[in-house]
């Protein structure tokens, strides 16, 4: 009756900690505002993203001057904007828009539909300014660039994660640890019962690995309605999602390793002890 019991409760502890690692994550870096500028700042380092948005500050520029700066010259003062240390700060606060426009619907599209964001902040550092200036070009006050090629995709799609996400964080998280201190307690072999916890870990670890790798063929279904420089900017962000998540994973697979080992050493101490 007691393995039975143990079993029982170690499976809502393996299920629990399948759900508390990735929401957890999703709620630290993603649906909390102040993580999700902070995980875009993080991404905004990265060159590939930095060359993208490079790319599609030219584009606007360009297009903005009319033709009268050189593209060539745009291009290298935006690279060199894109890996100044004021580019992350500012690239979070754009990202701000992005959050708002995913959990809410407090966000502006154009006559089309389609979700845009305002890159004249962007435009308003001094390197573009001076730039702009010497060719009698002036920044306007808003300069909106559309992020999604079709109107598929509306605002507030994500707000429920905002409303029940952490809920479901927090109460996942406590389950986890609760039922795994009942799978300890239940259990008539204390060694055996960590071991199987830290088998537990492992599994989620493996299983998150595998469902990342088959959640990237939706995600770039998705960003199917992203194109150009902006999909460039996409990918390095989803890529830098995918790697902050399997960081989480990796800890958890040490975690469950961890336990293992040590289950298996208490487990040789305890039948030590009886002999």
């Amino acid at each position: 009756m007691r393995f039975v019991a143990a079993l029982l409760m170690w499976v809502v502890t393996t299920v629990a900690l399948a759900v508390a690692v990735p929401t957890a994550w999703a709620q630290k870096n993603i649906v909390d505002m102040n993580g999700y500028s902070a995980f875009a700042a993080s991404a905004a380092e990265d060159p590939a993203l930095q060359r993208a948005m490079a790319g599609e500050l030219t584009t606007q520029v360009t297009r903005l001057s009319d033709g009268q700066v050189s593209s060539d010259l745009v291009r290298g003062v935006a690279e060199a904007y894109t890996a100044s240390p004021s580019f992350p700060g500012q690239f979070a606060q754009a990202n701000q828009i992005v959050h708002r426009w995913m959990f809410t619907d407090r966000i502006s599209t154009d006559s089309e539909g389609r979700w845009v964001v305002d890159l004249a902040p962007m435009l308003s550092d001094s390197s573009f300014r001076q730039t702009l200036s010497n060719f009698n070009v002036e920044v306007p006050s808003s300069l909106t660039v559309p992020v999604t090629v079709s109107s598929d995709l509306r605002p507030g799609q994500l707000r429920p994660l905002a409303t029940w996400g952490p809920w479901v964080s927090v109460g996942a998280t406590i389950l986890a640890g609760v039922f795994a201190l009942l799978t300890l307690a239940v259990a008539r072999s204390r060694g055996k019962a960590l071991a199987a916890l830290g088998v537990s870990a492992l599994l989620v670890g493996a299983a998150g690995w595998a469902a990342l790798e088959v959640a990237r063929g939706y995600i770039n279904s998705a960003l199917n309605n992203t194109t150009g420089d902006v999909r460039a900017v996409a990918d390095a962000m989803v890529n830098h999602a995918e790697d902050g998540l399997h960081h989480w994973l990796n800890l958890t697979l040490a975690a469950g390793g961890a336990l293992v080992a040590l289950g298996v050493v208490v487990s040789m101490l305890g039948g030590l002890r009886r002999s």
